[in-house]
């Protein structure tokens, strides 16, 4: 299901993206890259440019897709582990390649203290983020398996701007927490409603709602 409201305004008024850009350190990350680890300080908080980062946590030894940070956003679990001086208790991870500015940790210190519209930023990714694991829990409560992979099919090709998608059945059940085996079961239900079209080689094409 989709979850993502908009609460408000959220971009980086246009002195503080310079800011970013001017300061920052920018980077290139090929996809698959690992950006960021459970259990590691966190030394920068990323700003993305282009492309999707996506942000997961492991549960006994399983992936559950927390979220994705797409362009003009930033990942408010790096921003309350610095503020924090707390490891991080994620993983991210470049779903596509990606391009980032990162912020170091002494300038968030600084830009906190300084910039009000900062504060306010990563304060509407905090409430942005709250909706998107609210969303994910009731799907883990209420929603059923073959309801929650067709919404996460429809949501990836509305982020990767495509309905054709490269990604394997194991991918997908590390993504939404379940075993590959489900997972290729219910592909094949939801290929009978013609919800989507399998092809060799793990491409996926979604026809539809």
């Amino acid at each position: 299901m989709e979850h993502t409201v908009d609460p408000g305004p959220s971009k980086v008024p246009s002195f503080l993206r310079r800011e970013i850009l001017e300061k920052g350190i920018r980077q290139a990350f090929p996809v698959q890259t690992e950006i960021l680890r459970e259990g590691q300080y966190v030394r920068a908080v990323p700003f993305v440019l282009t492309g999707l980062i996506k942000v997961y946590a492991k549960f006994e030894e399983r992936d559950l897709l927390l979220y994705y940070i797409q362009p003009e956003e930033s990942c408010i679990m790096s921003f309350t582990a610095i503020v924090e001086n707390m490891p991080s208790q994620v993983f991210a991870v470049a779903e596509t390649a990606t391009e980032a500015v990162l912020i170091p940790n002494s300038l968030v210190e600084d830009w906190i203290g300084r910039y009000p519209a900062f504060n306010r930023f990563y304060f509407h990714q905090y409430r942005q983020r709250y909706v998107d694991l609210l969303g994910t829990i009731q799907d883990l409560l209420f929603a059923r398996m073959d309801q929650r992979l067709k919404a996460y099919l429809l949501e990836k090709a509305r982020l990767m701007k495509t309905r054709r998608l490269h990604i394997h059945h194991r991918e997908i059940a590390e993504d939404l927490g379940s075993a590959r085996e489900v997972i290729s079961r219910l592909m094949k239900k939801l290929e009978q409603e013609g919800v989507v079209r399998q092809a060799e080689q793990g491409w996926i094409e979604v026809l539809g709602e």
